[in-house]
């Protein structure tokens, strides 16, 4: 059973910085990708950032672009999003999923592509 943990959420003001951490569990996940998305009040979910566990390729929404990285610590299990640069539009609950990654890293951007999912961090940019 696959079970993902997200944790470092918090209040911010605009232009500072937070680092989520999704801890994951339950297999082995050399052939998996780790996805970030997230929901504001009253909006769809929506994709933030990708990594593939074997390579470390990454994909990332225009949105967040040169302002989070995400990054994976293979040898525990543990994959980062930090965020800087944050704007009030950032707010959100902020996810982490897990899926199988069969090609390129770039087709698993929607949430119907992944099937396992944490519980969720909030994250509050205040301006």
């Amino acid at each position: 059973q696959v079970q993902l943990v997200e944790s470092g959420g918090g209040l911010v003001q605009a232009g500072g910085s937070l680092r989520l951490s999704c801890a994951a569990s339950g297999r082995t996940f050399s052939s998996y990708g780790i996805g970030w998305f997230r929901q504001a009040p009253g909006k769809e979910r929506e994709f933030v950032a990708a990594i593939r566990w074997s390579g470390g390729s990454t994909n990332y929404a225009d949105s967040v672009k040169g302002r989070f990285t995400i990054s994976a610590d293979n040898a525990n299990n543990t994959v980062w999003l930090q965020m800087n640069s944050l704007k009030p539009e950032d707010t959100a609950v902020y996810y982490c999923a897990a899926t199988r990654v069969l090609t390129s890293l770039v087709y698993y951007s929607s949430v119907e592509d992944y099937g396992y999912w944490g519980q969720g961090t909030q994250v509050t940019v205040s301006s």
